[in-house]
């Protein structure tokens, strides 16, 4: 993707340290920045934020950012993430070039690391229980009190670790501990642990370790390595900043990357924990990870979200430090203004009733001209059939309309989209009562859509010729919670979920949508944007609705 296609956001706070950080010449120039996930799911719309933040400053300052998989936990990562995290990324218009970083390649250096910390008095071995280390860590009104492990020599440190790593001793028995402050008022700096015993075969290192770096050890050796300059994290890790600051400084590495925090993206009606959509996956609570109506990255691809509805919105966003929860709705309009410029217009009557043109020839079917996109006059015009028997949505007829209805009803004209004006003459229902068919005329005089006479009609409606009609299936999803905060009051999450979050609808659809692509999305005229899945089959397309015209949810909420 071409960078002119990719937003670019308003200055920010981190925007402007690293326009000052070049201004003062500092890293030589370079900006290096990176996005370290741990492939243990799929990337959701959180992520998203954190990806355009993070490839975007590399990309508008001349840098580069290095895309690494923070593999050091084997229990829960694998390859297929791996490869779901690239894709998304890609997706999104993001270049990490031909190399993808891995926390495990680094494994070595880093063991090599926690040895000098060793040998400089800045770490040793604890064997405490975990309740053993409660009692000595403290908490945040009672200062922690030194272990016995820190009264142990270096040479017994450095046997008990090389130890550890040759697999002497069981799961749990023990950690490589930093020597900082027990009695730190930042309780992450109360002998936080670096490594510890775990037997896992590594997708990527096999049975190689049964010793694992933590997170907080293993991301500072991890930027100080690659050169990265600036290291973006969310609010959380505010915290543990220190231990990233203390580790490069006790092993006083010549590169020094700095670590800077913003609020991570929070959206309403949805849940962004790895461990809850895990969960709404392997419960069956959806469909999988690319379900539709998911906030991950491959849901929202299938739903026919373009990339660059969700660029746009996330420059939107900004980048502060306040932590807030952005309303699904701010998303579902990117989407609608992305989709209004770039996608094809069809018809679909997805609640058919039938109208009977009794005064058109029998067997005659005409070509009408519609617009592909009033957005963008260089998408050209279709042809539509049109004759005697045609399909147009249920709702669009009342037999007794309210004030203010202007659609199709018992003596009432209206104008067919790109067709003629019709008038209701006659209804058919069926023996209980529910209206079956429109016995309706045509004025022939009204093709395109006015009046020679200039009569003004106030509805205009969508309809399909029924002989040629394309039978399919539309998915009509909407949000997955029925709260804007799941689980936020202590409720369990699984028992907010939407019942209404999936209907379908058998439906029928204008021919030219026979020629639509897996993945496109287009504009059901009056309808909303759809997206044709990939469950479909020749002859019978599946569409997902990508979002609403409208937002009607704000409407039915009173909002």
């Amino acid at each position: 993707m071409s960078e002119e296609n990719i937003s670019t956001p308003s200055l920010d706070f981190i925007r402007e340290i690293v326009a000052a950080d070049l201004a003062a010449g500092r890293y030589d120039g370079k900006v290096v920045t990176r996005f370290p996930p741990e492939p243990n799911g799929y990337l959701h719309i959180g992520h998203a934020k954190a990806i355009c933040l993070d490839f975007g400053v590399a990309r508008e300052n001349g840098g580069c950012c290095h895309l690494r998989m923070d593999d050091t936990n084997p229990t829960k990562e694998d390859t297929e993430y791996v490869d779901s995290i690239a894709e998304d990324i890609r997706w999104l218009g993001y270049d990490f070039g031909d190399t993808i970083y891995y926390a495990s390649d680094y494994f070595e250096k880093m063991y090599e690391c926690a040895l000098e910390l060793i040998r400089r008095g800045k770490a040793y071995v604890c064997d405490l229980s975990p309740e053993e280390w409660e009692k000595y860590r403290g908490n945040s009104a009672v200062p922690g009190t030194n272990p016995p492990g820190r009264s142990r020599s270096v040479e017994e440190n450095l046997d008990l670790f090389q130890r550890m790593r040759a697999g002497e001793f069981p799961d749990g028995s023990m950690v490589l501990r930093a020597a900082i402050d027990m009695q730190s008022p930042n309780i992450h700096m109360r002998d936080p642990v670096l490594y510890r015993i775990r037997r896992a075969e590594h997708f990527r290192q096999g049975n190689e370790w049964c010793i694992y770096p933590m997170y907080d050890f293993a991301h500072c050796l991890e930027d100080a390595f690659e050169g990265v300059t600036h290291s973006f994290c969310t609010l959380e890790f505010e915290i543990h900043r220190p231990l990233y600051d203390w580790v490069l400084e006790a092993i006083d590495f010549p590169h020094r990357p700095h670590q800077y925090e913003f609020s991570r993206l929070q959206l309403s009606y949805t849940v962004m924990s790895k461990r809850k959509l895990l969960q709404l996956v392997k419960e069956h609570y959806v469909e999988g990870w690319d379900d539709p109506r998911m906030p991950t990255l491959c849901g929202l691809r299938r739903r026919g979200v373009p990339p660059a509805a969700i660029r746009n919105f996330s420059a939107g966003l900004g980048v502060t430090k306040i932590n807030s929860v952005t309303d699904l709705a701010v998303l579902e309009r990117c989407i609608r203004e992305e989709l209004n410029r770039t996608a094809s217009r069809f018809m679909a009557v997805l609640d058919p009733l039938k109208v009977t043109l009794k005064n058109y020839p029998e067997g005659q079917v005409e070509m009408v001209q519609g617009i592909n996109n009033p957005e963008d006059p260089a998408a050209g015009t279709r042809e539509i059939p049109f004759g005697r028997e045609l399909y147009i949505e249920r709702s669009d007829f009342m037999m007794e309309p309210p004030k203010g209805y202007f659609r199709l009803a018992p003596g009432r004209e209206v104008r067919l989209r790109y067709g003629y004006f019709i008038r209701c003459e006659e209804v058919i229902t069926d023996a209980e009562g529910r209206v079956v068919e429109l016995i309706c005329t045509y004025d022939p005089e009204t093709r395109g859509g006015s009046a020679p006479d200039g009569r003004k009609v106030k509805g205009t409606i969508h309809w399909v010729e029924k002989s040629r009609a394309l039978p399919g299936t539309v998915r009509l999803y909407d949000r997955l919670f029925s709260v804007e905060q799941p689980g936020a009051d202590g409720t369990d999450f699984l028992t907010q979920l939407n019942p209404d979050s999936l209907k379908t609808a058998e439906c029928l659809l204008e021919p030219a949508l026979a020629s639509v692509a897996v993945g496109e999305t287009v504009q059901f005229e009056r309808q909303g944007y759809f997206a044709l899945d990939r469950d479909s089959r020749p002859g019978r397309p599946v569409f997902n609705r990508t979002v609403t015209l409208k937002d009607s949810w704000a409407k039915m909420q009173g909002k």
